[in-house]
């Protein structure tokens, strides 16, 4: 199996990738970025298992791609804005847990 990262590596591994490559984007652009993206991974999604087939100007997507990239953005917003993701999600999960 391929190395596995907490989220704390993924969000340092992400921000070293940005900073060589001249750090981040505006906020808002990252949003856009993430939209975009969510939009693509949509589109796969639909592809795969709704009503749109795939035409000849649809390339061959990947669902684990589309989701990576996702994953991606939302790693260099939360780092962007300080937001510790592992702390972030815990809360989210004990937030779902004390659901009935």
């Amino acid at each position: 199996m391929a190395d596995r990262m907490t989220l704390d590596e993924a969000q340092e591994r992400i921000d070293a990738w940005l900073q060589k490559r001249g750090g981040y984007w505006s906020p808002l652009s990252q949003y856009a970025r993430l939209a975009e993206e969510v939009g693509e991974l949509g589109r796969e999604l639909n592809h795969q298992f709704g009503d749109k087939p795939r035409t000849g100007k649809d390339g061959r997507g990947a669902i684990a791609d589309e989701l990576g990239d996702v994953l991606f953005i939302v790693i260099a917003l939360a780092n962007d804005l300080n937001v510790n993701l592992d702390d972030a999600l815990r809360q989210t999960l004990k937030k779902y847990e004390r659901r009935p």
